[in-house]
């Protein structure tokens, strides 16, 4: 959940949450359920929740009641669109969504099966010290989130990490990365300017810095269009194809401005010392060298420039 630019009220909610849920799971498995007193189905649920939640107490397993009434804003982030909902969390995001298990047979067997495949610590008492946090695993899992198109969860997840770990450069590059993808350009510089200095300045914000550096290109839908339709009438015009490759990434249209950037390599290599070429590497460094588009688009870069 993102807390920038939030209200008052909003950032003591997520506080809460923060408190008695995303803490706990870093080493427990937290067993959300969004509910309501005016919910038929929620009171049928909740005493086989906190039946099953208690005989599973002693293998780390702890139950988070949410009331949508009370927690509109909390249910809203989770895209909660009918109670009863449930999630499983563990370290911070959801692994499971439990809301179809009705019975304790079925919250059982689907309690087992998560415990089989996260390292759970049953006998750890409420949250960990920072110490034990693991930091880049959460790193590794925010990347992943991110990755995977999920930018205002990863947005969350990152800034959760820098509220944990307040010297991580990698969390705050994160936070400013996952903004821009959301398409929050805004809070994203935000984000870097209130940074001290001299974190700015760390290694680990040279991708964030570059990300800004691209994103700044943004134009309206209008311009879009008129850059787009230059660059299709005039395919050997280079500057008309660097000009919309740009814009179209800093709206988020990266498949279009790969697209464009390698017809130009194709045409013309050499064109102003290999601007292209030049600019696309620039875009895999901002996404990130892991990320799947990148991986995809670079074997396309390389199939096209040594067969």
């Amino acid at each position: 959940m993102a807390s920038m630019g939030l209200s008052i009220d909003e950032q003591k909610a997520v506080d809460r949450f923060r408190q008695t849920v995303v803490e706990p799971s870093m080493t427990k498995l937290v067993v959300v359920d969004f509910w309501a007193e005016w919910c038929g189905p929620c009171k049928a649920l909740t005493p086989v929740l906190e039946k099953v939640c208690a005989e599973y107490a002693d293998k780390g397993v702890v139950l988070a009641k949410i009331n949508v009434d009370e927690e509109g804003f909390i249910a809203s982030q989770f895209q909660v669109r009918s109670i009863p909902t449930v999630y499983a969390m563990f370290q911070g995001q959801p692994v499971a969504d439990l809301t179809p298990a009705r019975t304790e047979s079925q919250l059982k067997g689907a309690l087992d099966q998560i415990l089989s495949q996260v390292p759970v610590q049953p006998g750890a008492e409420g949250a960990p010290d920072d110490a034990e946090i693991d930091i880049a695993q959460l790193l590794a899992m925010a990347e992943d989130v991110l990755a995977r198109g999920e930018a205002e969860r990863a947005a969350s997840m990152f800034m959760q990490i820098g509220q944990m770990a307040p010297d991580s450069a990698e969390a705050a590059s994160g936070v400013v990365r996952a903004l821009i993808v959301a398409g929050q350009m805004a809070d994203a510089q935000t984000a870097y300017d209130t940074l001290p200095i001299e974190v700015q300045a760390r290694p680990e914000m040279a991708q964030a810095k570059l990300a800004l550096e691209l994103a700044a290109n943004q134009v309206d839908d209008g311009e879009l269009q008129a850059l787009r339709a230059s660059a299709a009438e005039r395919p050997a015009d280079m500057e008309a194809q660097m000009a919309f490759a740009e814009a179209a990434f800093a709206v988020g249209e990266r498949d279009e401005a790969a697209d464009t950037l390698l017809r130009a390599i194709g045409t013309d290599p050499a064109w102003n010392d290999g601007a292209a070429k030049a600019k696309l590497l620039q875009m895999f460094e901002a996404v990130g060298l892991e990320d799947p588009w990148v991986a995809t688009t670079r074997r396309r870069l390389s199939l096209l420039l040594f067969g």
